[in-house]
């Protein structure tokens, strides 16, 4: 799973971040459509759809724009927006380009280390149904809401999350990159805390295994890297029905007493958006 041109060189970006990334074709797709960064301040997954390598083109053009800024420092929030709306103009650059490449996009999600009011903090990202999970005092948690129809009727009540898991509709996205309006991040900023660890990743993942797996790999690898691997490996063996790509971030250190679970969301844009399938 290290032979991928998909998988980031995971490096570590500052004494007390430790960093993994893993990746899978699957067991039925041809061609690994995702992509990563876990490079400087940026930790990325992009998922990308289309078809005819058309998906690999947009999941490399988000996690390209987005390796732009992983240097950057300070890393405000808003020039994580700019760079994200950059990437989408990209895609739709290209398409104009290619006509023949008419319709891909992609998702993408994750962590990135940004100066709030003079301090770090973590500003989650988020555009489709990729998801960000923050693990956190033995508590897991999902940070990013899915930009999805099932998560729309989970929302409205209409089925539950088992449900969704099996849903026809189950990959069909409502916000993506690569397209005219429908493009705009959900942003979360969150204070970091020591020993907190964050599970970015494709819905390749989550569509096999469910929070309770992903809690329990993660309290048997605390090791980042080696989390990353088992997940993607568990991944393809309950299924690979879609490339499985992983990145974890570890923050060292002994939590504070007072440590919180949840995080506060600082912006709000989870209205539903046009739809697209992956």
């Amino acid at each position: 799973m290290t032979d991928d041109p998909a998988l980031p060189d995971a490096r570590t970006p500052a004494p007390r971040l430790k960093v993994g990334a893993a990746t899978d074709v699957g067991r039925v797709r041809e061609h690994n459509e995702d992509a990563a960064i876990a490079e400087g301040v940026v930790f990325a997954v992009a998922d990308g759809m289309g078809g005819h390598a058309a998906g690999e083109v947009a999941s490399g053009i988000a996690v390209d724009t987005l390796r732009e800024i992983a240097g950057r420092a300070p890393l405000s929030v808003e020039d994580l927006e700019q760079q994200l709306d950059a990437a989408n103009r990209r895609i739709l650059g290209a398409v104009h380009e290619q006509p023949e490449r008419r319709g891909m996009g992609t998702t993408v999600t994750g962590v990135a280390l940004v100066s709030v009011g003079g301090t770090d903090h973590w500003a989650v990202f988020n555009v489709g149904d990729s998801r960000v999970y923050r693990w956190l005092d033995g508590t897991l948690s999902q940070v990013t809401v899915d930009h999805s129809e099932v998560q729309e009727m989970i929302s409205a009540g209409v089925i539950t999350p088992d449900e969704a898991r099996t849903h026809p509709l189950r990959n069909v996205v409502t916000r993506s990159l690569g397209t005219d309006a429908q493009h705009q991040p959900d942003v979360w900023v969150i204070p970091p805390y020591p020993g907190e660890r964050f599970v970015i990743c494709s819905d390749g993942l989550t569509n096999e295994l469910d929070d309770r797996d992903l809690r329990e790999l993660l309290q048997e690898h605390p090791d980042a890297q080696q989390a990353a691997e088992q997940l993607v490996r568990e991944a393809v063996v309950a299924g690979g029905r879609d490339n499985v790509t992983v990145v974890v971030v570890n923050l060292e250190g002994e939590p504070p007493e007072d440590t919180v679970t949840s995080p506060r969301e600082a912006d709000e844009r989870t209205a539903p958006r046009d739809v697209e399938e992956k």
